[in-house]
């Protein structure tokens, strides 16, 4: 990682205030070139807090980008952060409405040249698409980083249709004790606490909504670009990692979207940056990339990244299994078109006959993070145990490695004797000591498979076949390994668990792997400048003599057929800001079940969230606790949520929702 002091424009920087049509106030922090000539602005659009919670990862790429010549702007969503109105649903229309109000606002300010580009990560990255669906005039790129097309099937919220336990409790849990932090008195002044305790009265779990629609309806359907791609006018660079969840969305959006308006990068990054140096890498020179393509795009320079293939992928070599890589072996390649003439699908048949698949509950306890951010537990550990659970099918890889690019699929021939149950399938690679690397993986709750958007029941004692894809995924299993595809019926914590589920028998005749296989052909050279940042902000991080929690934990109750997994988030503990706040946040999240009952499955998450200026006496704290169980019929949840202002309880609400089990 290079640090960059000097650049071709001296720069300052600003907090405004950004008025909206219906008179509130968005707060932003702006930081300019000092030149007399308009320039381009970029906005990064978040409800995260830029005044602490962004603000260390802010200050490695706004600088930067001023810089360079830009006036780069980071703005807190509606409610959130020290911006005023209150907090919403977090994929409702009234973010993308004002941040089509910002964009405005920032082309008709003297210092910009009219010319706009938007960019983020994750939520950010999904409303930079989402605005640019809603195609305002001054915004002519984006940047877009592992971020959703589409908000059901792409999101936290469901995979193949089945509940995402992981993802709805965490997401939801997160985003709950995320909208109850207050504004900072010292950005906002004396009304601090009148606006925080009207926001904390509009704050409600986003679970119950979220549980509440289980196929992929209109609510979903709002909001997914996926539902037009063709309203999206900007030029699009979107970026994603193999070990994040979304970078499916890369695949389509290079498919769907105009080739001379995309252009599509998959590494082999977690849900990160690709500047940032956290693993798996390698890291690239992200921020100079970046900045290709607004030189193109919002100043008319020609920088040549329109000429780079349509579609630049890293191709991860063979590797044991490991909970983190700092570096991962590979290659990048180049595609121009997408579905690329260089990757042809080659099926291999299952052998062996019908087998009953029924697996444990525990099944899937070795998953891995569903959000990985590079933390040293993240990544899936040895598939072994897995495996054994699963039924299996394997196949040699001879003479040559064998590349695939792309999203494998699976047609399955099952016969299911109750009304529900999921499918699970994992792709591995086996080494010749027994090894299994996790490659990639799919689900789908087979009351979907006629569509996303409808449940349909199995005909207890019918057989069907299905067909679903995997997640897209760049690899290269090495000579004398095998390819194993391994089949389980369950897959805690990731999936919910179906209720009345007893598993199904998967007919080997008739059922097909399908391999996205890229054959090596003359390509274009693929290669990125060493990762480079600006100054980092100088936070302190206290060491304490506390013992630190393992980061992911198993817990096994041998008499009660009970395991449970501990996950610490790793929020990242206290941080010392240089202005002398002190942000302070932990949390444990919990996933119990019964290997024979999966009507046990239940989660919890515990947040605390402590925000001290000693200076000034401020001294505020959120505790929350989140859980989800269920029975037969219905979903379970329970939230609390108690905030103080010093030793004084200002706010504690307790919620209890029951939210039938309508699809599945």
């Amino acid at each position: 990682m290079h640090i960059r002091t000097r650049f071709p424009y001296d720069t300052a920087h600003e907090d405004v205030w950004i008025p909206l049509p219906d008179g509130t106030r968005l707060y932003a922090r702006i930081w300019r070139p000092i030149t007399d000539e308009p320039v381009p602005a970029l906005l990064e659009y978040l409800p995260y807090r830029l005044s602490d919670w962004t603000a260390p990862r802010d200050r490695q790429r706004h600088p930067w980008y001023a810089g360079h010549g830009y006036a780069s702007v980071r703005v807190d969503a509606r409610g959130h952060g020290n911006s005023e109105g209150l907090p919403g649903d977090a994929y409702d229309a009234t973010g993308p409405a004002d941040g089509v109000a910002v964009v405005h606002w920032l082309a008709g300010q003297e210092w910009c040249s009219g010319r706009v580009g938007m960019f983020g990560i994750s939520w950010g990255g999904s409303v930079s698409l989402r605005i640019a669906a809603l195609a305002p005039e001054p915004l002519k790129a984006i940047v877009t980083v592992c971020s959703t097309d589409d908000r059901y099937d792409n999101d936290a919220h469901y995979m193949g249709a089945s509940v995402l336990a992981v993802g709805m409790h965490a997401r939801a849990a997160t985003t709950l004790a995320f909208a109850a932090r207050p504004p900072d008195p010292a950005h906002v002044g004396d009304g601090w606490k009148a606006m925080w305790l009207k926001r904390l009265e509009a704050v409600a779990p986003p679970v119950h909504t979220w549980l509440a629609h289980r196929t992929r309806d209109a609510y979903w359907a709002h909001g997914s670009v996926c539902e037009d791609y063709s309203a999206i006018e900007a030029h699009v660079l979107a970026v994603g990692g193999w070990h994040d969840p979304y970078r499916d969305t890369v695949l389509r959006l290079v498919a769907h979207l105009d080739p001379a308006r995309v252009r599509g990068l998959i590494g082999p990054w977690s849900h990160q940056y690709p500047d940032r140096g956290l693993p798996p890498g390698p890291s690239i020179g992200f921020l100079q990339e970046t900045l290709r393509w607004w030189d193109q795009h919002l100043k008319g320079e020609e920088t040549g990244v329109m000429s780079e293939p349509l579609l630049r992928s890293w191709i991860s070599g063979s590797h044991r299994p490991a909970t983190v890589y700092e570096t991962l072996p590979g290659r990048w390649v180049g595609d121009t078109g997408w579905p690329s003439k260089n990757v042809a699908t080659v099926a291999y048949a299952l052998q062996g006959g019908p087998q009953t698949v029924r697996s444990p509950q525990q099944t899937g306890l070795d998953a891995g993070r569903f959000v990985p951010f590079g933390n040293d537990a993240d990544l899936p550990p040895d598939q072994r145990d897995e495996d054994a659970k699963s039924v299996s099918f394997e196949f040699p890889v001879e003479d040559a490695p064998l590349e695939i690019l792309g999203r494998p699929r699976v047609k399955l021939r099952i016969r299911m004797d109750v009304p529900r149950g999921q499918v699970i399938v994992r792709l591995c690679e086996v080494t010749p000591d027994g090894a299994s690397t996790l490659v990639t993986r799919g689900v789908l709750n087979l009351s979907a498979r006629h569509g996303r958007d409808r449940s349909d029941d199995w005909t207890p004692g019918t057989t069907e076949d299905v067909t679903f894809e995997l997640n897209g995924i760049g690899h290269a299993f090495s000579p004398g390994h095998r390819i194993r595809l391994a089949v389980s019926s369950s897959y805690w914590p990731w999936i919910w668990p179906q209720a009345g589920s007893a598993g199904f028998t998967l007919d080997a005749d008739g059922s097909l792997l399908e391999l996205p296989v890229r054959h090596r052909a003359e390509e274009p050279s693929v290669r990125f400048e060493e990762a480079e940042q600006a100054e980092p902000l100088l936070v302190v991080l206290p060491v304490t003599l506390d013992e630190p929690r393992p980061e992911r934990l198993v817990v096994r109750d041998v008499a009660k057929g009970e395991w449970r997994l501990e996950v610490d988030p790793r929020y990242g503990g206290t941080r010392v800001h240089p202005d002398g706040l002190e942000f302070t946040e932990d949390g444990v999240d919990a996933y119990t079940i019964q290997e024979n009952d999966p009507l046990s499955a239940r989660t919890r998450s515990d947040c605390t969230i402590r925000l001290h200026r000693p200076e000034t006496a401020w001294d505020v704290k959120i505790e929350t606790r989140s859980e989800i169980s269920g029975d037969e019929h219905d979903f379970l949840t329970s939230d609390e949520m108690v905030c103080k202002d010093g030793d004084e309880i200002v706010f504690h609400r307790t919620w209890v929702k029951r939210i039938p089990r309508t699809a599945g």
